[in-house]
């Protein structure tokens, strides 16, 4: 049995953000229900994936039902930002999508990192139960926090830092 089984059946607002200066930020996800408030850590690539693999879940969704309204993506940068308390339940391991046609509700599961030697069983679990709408304005949003981070070396890809960059096209000179 999970350590954590949470089940926000609807969420009244989710949002995704960064913490900490860019190369150093912690990211989350934080859903609520009323004045209740469910935090989980994530990393970077993981917000990314999620918003990749949602755009491509949500034009199946259309598929299978074309009568549905788009869902729009659109929010208000200022409702989006975390709210305290930031008491994170666990960091996320896995993330998992699913639909309930009946209710519109798409479903954000979230299971927690597994450290050695724990049992998968348990494993904590948070569902947000979303809105269509709701669950891509926080995946839209969240690629704009992932980008506010640091700036991509145009020589070699790679992210860099304030004080300078190593960079190996450059044979390591800074820039």
């Amino acid at each position: 049995m999970p350590s954590i089984e949470i089940d926000l059946k609807p969420v009244t607002h989710i949002t995704a953000d960064a913490i900490g200066q860019p190369g150093k930020r912690v990211f989350y996800i934080q859903g609520w229900q009323n004045e209740r408030t469910v935090t989980i850590i994530v990393e970077k690539i993981q917000l990314q994936s999620l918003a990749v693999g949602l755009e491509q879940f949500l034009a199946e969704v259309q598929e299978k039902f074309p009568d549905l309204p788009e869902a729009s993506g659109e929010y208000v940068e200022e409702k989006m930002r975390i709210h305290p308390p930031v008491d994170p339940v666990f960091r996320a391991g896995e993330f998992g999508l699913g639909y309930d046609a009946e209710n519109d509700l798409l479903v954000l599961l979230t299971r927690e990192m597994l450290v050695e030697g724990q049992d998968p069983q348990e494993a904590g679990v948070v569902r947000f139960w979303c809105t269509r709408a709701q669950l891509r304005a926080m995946t839209r949003w969240g690629m704009v926090i992932v980008e506010r981070g640091r700036p991509i070396c145009p020589q070699c890809g790679e992210p860099m830092e304030p004080e300078g960059h190593f960079c190996p096209k450059k044979n390591g000179h800074k820039h």
